[in-house]
């Protein structure tokens, strides 16, 4: 049987770069004995397209520099059929043609920046080849945290109370948003508004750590968030897969962390080992809480998946008050840090058929999406309306 080339895209430029490549190298050796044949499309830090053998091997990534020098640059093109190729750009030496491969589809493993927010996800839409995970809308609603929540209140799902700003505020009013975040009490977090893995993210006990922790996180984000603090605070995690109209959830974990909030080295350092990505992280699966709770946090992880437009998979995080067991929808990570395949594994569903439903679900969107009308017959361009647009160029004087 002849198998179907899968184009696996991580990397990117982004702080969570090195989360992608665990999650993708993760995935190809998931399906290392599936129909797919995987053409890894690594994307540098400097945002070059590379392919190559020597990228399927995650050792090789300790040395990036001799990595790159050793992959080869790549390009989606079209045939001259319209089909979608990543083809070869250098490399085919004096006896070999640069490779060239059709793509059946693509699995996006990228964590954070241009390939989750919606950007990489773009370029699929345009060169017209499916891809898995939320499309355009879905993934940068999803990226972009205040967004994220606007829509969730819309609905009906509860947030908690917070306050948004872009660096330029902070110059010009810095006195007006302590004010404001102030009148929430101490704890505060602190979060840039577009990246995930907790990277920037920090707890402020008083107005200097607030200060602080606003002055760190604009390092990595323009845009920051501060948030009331649930107290005491029990974070839920639940994955969901399909599609807005269809989804269903997985079971839900409760992480350990070792901070009142998860930081990054607690999702990805921890537990057995730092390859494993957040495999590695240490969690409780299922969540030792109340029939009754999950069934709640299920629910509103199926309900905030459809309303931000999410496809394929994505791990929705909530904010519980362990006393009153109050529960807030926090972030919804579009593409997950292992493909959350921990909670599918638990759920009955091993990470082998996991990717290929999520291919499949690509699949499925994209031939829904190219059995529309995607063109309209029109004369606009026709000799008469050529000469209209010529006359609205006006007369000389």
């Amino acid at each position: 049987m002849t198998q179907k080339n899968l184009i696996v895209a991580f990397g990117g430029v982004s702080p969570e770069h090195e989360v992608s490549v665990l999650t993708a190298i993760q995935a190809i050796s998931a399906l290392e004995d599936s129909s797919y044949n995987c053409i890894p499309l690594y994307v540098t830090k400097s945002g070059r397209w590379l392919t190559g053998e020597k990228l399927l091997d995650l050792s090789n990534f300790k040395d990036l520099p001799t990595l790159e020098e050793d992959s080869v640059s790549c390009a989606f093109v079209k045939d001259e059929t319209g089909k979608t190729h990543l083809k070869e750009q250098d490399g085919g030496g004096i006896f070999s043609k640069p490779k060239s491969y059709p793509v059946y589809a693509v699995l996006c493993a990228f964590h954070g920046s241009e390939g989750e927010n919606g950007a990489f996800q773009g370029v699929c839409e345009m060169m017209n080849v499916p891809y898995s995970g939320s499309g355009v809308l879905g993934s940068s609603l999803g990226m972009n945290k205040v967004k994220a929540k606007l829509v969730a209140a819309a609905n009906g799902i509860p947030v908690t109370k917070a306050v948004n700003f872009y660096e330029t505020d902070w110059e010009k009013e810095q006195d007006d948003i302590i004010t404001i975040a102030e009148g929430y009490d101490y704890p505060l977090i602190v979060k840039p508004v577009s990246l995930g893995s907790s990277i920037g993210v920090a707890i402020a006990n008083s107005r200097s750590e607030l200060i602080d922790a606003v002055e760190t996180a604009f390092r990595y984000d323009e845009h920051l968030l501060i948030e009331e603090a649930v107290n005491p605070l029990m974070e839920i995690n639940c994955s969901v897969m399909g599609t807005p109209d269809d989804c269903r959830p997985s079971v839900c974990e409760k992480p350990l962390g070792q901070t009142e909030t998860l930081s990054f080295e607690d999702k990805y350092q921890s537990g057995d080992g730092a390859d494993k990505g957040m495999a590695s992280a240490d969690r409780v699966i299922p969540a030792d809480i109340s029939d009754e709770l999950t069934k709640k946090i299920q629910n509103l992880a199926t309900k905030t998946f459809s309303a931000l437009d999410a496809s394929g998979l994505a791990r929705l995080d909530f904010l519980v008050n362990a006393n009153t067991e109050e529960v807030y929808f926090n972030e919804i990570n579009t593409i997950p840090g292992s493909f959350s395949f921990y909670l599918w594994d638990k759920s009955g569903l091993n990470f082998t058929q996991l990717l290929n439903e999520l291919i499949e679900i690509g699949l499925k969107q994209h031939r829904a999406k190219n059995g529309r009308v995607r063109s309209y017959e029109t004369n606009l361009l026709n000799e008469k309306a050529i000469k209209g647009i010529k006359g609205l160029k006006g007369s000389k004087n």
